[in-house]
């Protein structure tokens, strides 16, 4: 599969995605990073199971209910939480832990995660890193 294409209706996947959160988090290896918050933007997307273009093929769409699908809402709660659970020193390792998270739910294939510190250069908007892991 090509590496940018996370939606694929040959192999039922969509994609879902959640833009720029903007969230405080306790990350950093320098001493001045510690004991305090700095923002991170997050992107996220997910290459996930897609039962409609499954179906569709079939016949008409399935239901329209939450329960079919990767729930957003509950995406982006998990993600608050696992950011505000304790410190962090290296992007990398928090994009990884995020990554692990979606990667836990058996419908998710792909997820591509973005994690860019806000407010660590004067002279550039972030810097950070982007993973992607695969099922």
């Amino acid at each position: 599969m090509e590496a940018s294409r996370l939606a694929d209706a040959a192999l039922a996947l969509r994609h879902v995605f959640l833009r720029n959160l903007v969230l405080p988090a306790e990350i950093g290896v320098h001493p001045h990073e510690h004991g305090r918050s700095q923002r991170i933007r997050l992107n996220i997307d997910l290459a996930v199971e897609d039962d409609a273009a499954r179906a569709a093929s079939r016949g008409p769409v399935g239901a329209d209910e939450l329960s079919r699908v990767l729930d957003y809402e509950s995406l982006a709660s998990g993600i608050r939480a696992l950011v505000a659970r304790h410190h962090v020193n290296l992007v990398e390792t928090l994009a990884e832990r995020i990554a692990e998270f979606c990667l836990d739910d058996p419908r998710v294939f792909i997820a591509r995660i973005r994690v860019e510190k806000l407010d660590v250069f004067a002279d550039a908007e972030s810097a950070g890193v982007e993973v992607e892991r695969r099922r």
